[in-house]
Formats: C-alpha cells, structure tokens, sequence
C-alpha cells in the first residue's frame, strides 16, 4: 500500500493559497533528493553509474540545480531544455540530448556545450554532420521491436517512432567511425511508468547483450549503457513502489553474468529517470468554483487540464484528497472538472470522495512529473505557479503564474480590439 500524504498541515495550506492564490503546483525538496538517493544507492556497485534527469518531466531549473547537486545530469529532448541545463550548472558530458525529428540548431548547441548526443534514426548521422559537426561522445537509441510489449504512454516498440533497428544500429556504428567518432554509448529507452521488476531487467539484458555483440562484430566498446527510465511511481494507493533494491541487485547479476566475461565490465551504467525523481514528489492544488448535478455530479475546480493533462491525455489515474476531510467517508461519486471547452477535461471520473463544498481546497497527488509540463494555453487559460517547498519547510516561488499580457505579448495586433 502507498499512503497518499500532502506535505502542508490544513493551516499551513490556507496560509500559503493567502500568498499564493491557487491553482499551483507545489514540490518538495526533500522527497525529490530522497527519491535520487534511492536510485543512486540501488547501483552503487555499478561503475561510474549516472542518472540524466528527463528534463521534460519537469523543465525548471530550480529543480535541475538541486537534482545537480545530488549528482544527476540531465536528459534533453530540446533546446529549451538544454538552456535549462546550462542555467542550472550542468555542463559538458553531464548532459545528453535524446531528441527525435532534431532540427539542427539543437545538434549546435549540444555539441557547444559537449553534451553526447543519442541520435534517433541512422539519417540523424549525416544531417547532423553536415549542419553541426560531430560530437566527442555519440551514442544510437535502439528500438528492439517485438521484444519487449511496451504499454500504453511509450508505445508499442514496433509502432512507436522511436530508435533504430538492429540492423540499422550496427550499420550506423561502422559509419559514424568511419566519419571519425571514437567515443560511443548504447542507449534504449522503452518503457514508461513501470513497477515491475523483470521489466527493467529484461531490458538490461537486451541491451548487455547487444553490447556484447557490438564489440564482438564492430570491436566497438560503448563507454556506457544508458537503460533509459521508466521507473513508475504508485499513483493508485493500493500499488506498490518500485523495488529499486531488486532492480539493482538484479542488473548486476545480469552485468557480472554478460557484460564481465565479454571483456565489458569498466562500461558505465546510466539511466534517464524524470517521473522517479519528481512525480511523487508534486501536487496540484485547486480550489472549488462551482457543483453542478445533472444526469452526473460535477466538482468544477479553478484548474483544468491545461494545468495537468495525464488524465485527459491517458486517462491516467491521480489521487484525490479534500483538504480537512482526508479521513472523511468517501461516500459521494462526482467527476472532477475543468472549465476548458473540451469535455474530456476531467480530473476524474465517477470518483468516490467525501462531500464537497463550493470553496473547498482539492489536492490532486503525484503531479510533479509531467504536469506543469505539459500545460498549454488552449481558451486561453495560463499557466499556475509552481512552488518548493524546502527542506527547512519555507516557500520559494520557482516559476510565477502567467500573466494575460505573457499570453498576449507574442501577438501583432493593432491594440484597437484592446481599447
């Protein structure tokens, strides 16, 4: 069982929405460095073991810095976030860029600030050394189709429009050694939100002995083998988290049995985790609007879908708490909503809580991965604010709510509409 806990006492809450009115997200410093300590200690017997936080999970840098400062690097789909990166103190190989359909400009500012770069697709090759040089350290995303099921977020690896095949893979690290790049990594990345133990280490396995191949046929050996992330977090209180321990201790086991004895065991262990770091460790906090009872009863609350998607988006399910009615009978059904224009954006469908009131306080559990992220601005609606809470328990705003002139400052308009 996973308890679903909300940092801030009832008047604590109360006291920060007067500073801050909600919607918000708020994080938590010490369960974000705690849930890296947890990772980082799991290989601990691997060698030079790294985790490239996924920036997209959460692109802000106050929290790359301190993930930085627990000794993560950073996993970058964008040039965005590669300026998070660079803002945050993450310099040189500490950063990789996984990106897909790149355009070059990315591939620039990579190379500028000696990230290694993981192309996507064996073209990405001669498009990047044509527009932006070569990298000191390059690495390929393999796609290893029908051999591990994927799942609904990623994708099913034959139908997912990431990585290269395996014929592609050996084909393109023959030539980009022949373009002049000696120094390389092996990377997968193929699982998302995922609890199960064999899981990770069948991908581990997939991947030593592709490694092993590669130095066997190509004389290629990888500095690193980035397992990618995946690692899921127990959003339904009945599940249980990721045994990190077993996973550890498993992909060792798999390492001194394939890696060791194929000449392979100086090469680094790397994943790329963003939900593991910071998923548990966020919340959405929204205030109570409006009730509305028809064929169904409705809770419509301050934030909508463009303050956290994975429900619209998946379906994805986020625990819901009421402020100060925690131990309460869940004795209601209601839908959770939004005031967006689109009837997909609910929070929830035929929950079961304690009764609702206009003005209550809603907390929505597990937003820190992929929540802020994905906002947009569709009717308009703008972005919350996103607050720290640190370990001494003060506040600090790490991105302010958006403004209507921000929203309005990238248009060309004559004003009159305005006056």
């Amino acid at each position: 069982m996973n308890e679903k806990t909300f940092p801030l006492t009832q008047e604590e809450t109360l006291r920060l929405i007067e500073r801050y009115p909600t919607p918000f997200h708020l994080y938590d410093e010490a369960a974000i460095r705690a849930n890296f300590r947890r990772l980082r200690d799991a290989f601990a017997w691997a060698p030079h073991f790294r985790e490239h936080f996924a920036v997209k999970a959460l692109p802000n840098p106050r929290i790359v810095q301190l993930l930085h400062e627990e000794g993560a690097g950073t996993d970058c789909s964008s040039i965005a976030e590669l300026l998070i990166s660079e803002a945050a103190g993450v310099t040189g190989e500490e950063i990789m860029l996984t990106s897909n359909d790149t355009p070059y400009d990315e591939f620039q500012k990579a190379i500028e600030l000696g990230a290694v770069i993981n192309l996507d697709d064996i073209t990405h090759l001669d498009y990047m050394a044509q527009h932006a040089g070569l990298p000191e350290v390059l690495s390929f995303r393999y796609n290893p189709g029908d051999l591990i099921e994927g799942n609904d977020i990623i994708g099913k690896p034959m139908e997912a429009k990431y990585g290269l095949t395996r014929p592609q893979l050996f084909e393109a690290y023959a030539r980009a050694r022949e373009m002049g790049v000696q120094r390389f990594g092996l990377h997968t990345m193929v699982i998302s939100s995922e609890l199960r133990t064999e899981a990770f280490l069948l991908t581990a396995r997939i991947m030593f002995e592709l490694a092993a191949e590669l130095k066997e046929q190509l004389n290629i050996t990888p500095e690193f083998i980035n397992l990618g992330g995946g690692f899921g977090i127990p959003y339904r209180p009945e599940e249980n988290p990721v045994n990190y321990a077993a996973i550890g201790a498993g992909v060792q086991r798999l390492y001194n049995h394939i890696m060791v004895p194929a000449g392979l065991g100086d090469v680094g262990i790397r994943t790329e985790s963003g939900r593991a770091m910071t998923g548990d460790a966020g919340w959405l906090v929204s205030t109570v609007l409006h009730e509305k009872d028809t064929y169904k009863h409705y809770i419509g609350l301050d934030s909508c879908m463009a303050n956290l998607m994975r429900p619209a988006l998946y379906g994805a399910y986020h625990h819901i708490t009421v402020l100060g009615k925690e131990h309460a009978p869940a004795d209601h059904i209601y839908d959770i909503t939004g005031s967006l224009c689109e009837n997909n954006d609910k929070f929830a469908i035929d929950r079961a809580l304690p009764k609702i009131d206009i003005g209550d306080i809603v907390i929505i559990h597990d937003t820190g991965a992929h929540g802020s992220a994905m906002g947009f601005n569709y009717n308009g609606k703008l972005h919350c604010a996103e607050l720290l809470r640190r370990t001494d328990g003060s506040i600090e705003l790490i991105r302010r709510a958006q403004t209507l002139d921000d929203y309005f400052a990238t248009l060309k308009y004559d004003g009159s509409l305005m006056q």
